[in-house]
Order: C-alpha cells, then structure tokens, then sequence
C-alpha cells in the first residue's frame, strides 16, 4: 500500500512539472523587420554569451531554425540593415509555432508570436 501512495505521488509530481521539461525547440523565424538582417545570434534571457543561431530569413521571408534547449527566454540580435544591431529581448520560445521579428524607428524591436 505505502508503495502504491509513492507511485501516485511520483506520477502526479512529473504530471504536474512537464511543462518544466518542455524547453525551446525548432521554431520558424519571420524577418518582419523591413530590412535585410545579418549576423542573427541567440543568448538565454540573463546572459551574456551570444551564440550564432544560423542564416537569418531574408526581408518578409521565413526559415527554419534548428534549435533545442531545456530554457523558454531567450534574447535575440541581429543586425538590420540601414539600422545597426537590434536585440528583442526575453523572447519565449516554448510552445511557438514561429516568432515574427519586427522592428520600428519608432516603436523599437517586438516580437509576434504563431503558436
């Protein structure tokens, strides 16, 4: 009996903290910013080492990124031509279908989710 009690109690703890273990996965990145962007790069949210994160998706076009990591908030940069380095910070990638990069001389860099 105190057996069966550590089961259910095992099994409802990894019900309840699955989401936990969910992380980043491959996601598809929409370049909405208007311009040409180069140089893309990843960093997890707090940090500061940036990796390259691959060919960035020319103006208005989407590509896929092949990117797995147990984190959901992420920043990301790139450089966008005529504008310089823009970074959209605190990012989630956990359960996104695809994050649509924008960015504005008057409103800044936003990001736009598809989940």
């Amino acid at each position: 009996m105190l057996r069966m009690k550590k089961i259910v109690v095992m099994a409802a703890l990894l019900a309840t903290s699955s989401p936990a273990f969910a992380g980043a996965s491959n996601f598809m990145l929409v370049n909405g910013t208007g311009g040409a962007l180069s140089q893309l790069s990843i960093r997890r949210a707090g940090t500061n080492e940036w990796k390259p994160l691959g060919n960035a998706p020319a103006t208005g076009a989407r590509g896929t990124v092949s990117f797995n990591d147990p984190d959901c908030a992420f920043d990301l940069q790139a450089t966008v031509a005529g504008r310089g380095a823009v970074t959209w910070a605190g990012v989630n990638l956990c359960d996104v279908k695809s994050v649509i990069l924008n960015h504005d001389a008057s409103a800044g860099a936003w990001v736009d989710y598809d989940q």
